[in-house]
């Protein structure tokens, strides 16, 4: 049977290498809110419900409201 450890860390890993190659910059904030979500998820399987209380509520919280304000202030996409 496959871990549940190993299936987060391999998520983490794909969220990580989709985000870093995205063009839209939008795209990309969604993906690593999904990141910070699973390393929440990550942190509750460890025993850390404050970490990962924390890592839900600034990572994937307020750090993607204030990056998607900067965007809409700025160009969406990314220049080649």
């Amino acid at each position: 049977m496959i871990d549940l450890d190993l299936i987060l860390l391999l998520f983490l890993v794909i969220c990580a290498i989709a985000a870093v190659h995205m063009k839209d910059l939008l795209s990309a904030t969604m993906i690593l809110t999904a990141y910070s979500l699973i390393m929440a998820l990550v942190w509750t399987n460890l025993n850390a419900v404050d970490v990962a209380f924390t890592e839900a509520s600034v990572g994937a919280g307020i750090t993607t409201v204030l990056v998607i304000a900067a965007l809409s202030r700025t160009k969406r996409r990314e220049e080649d």
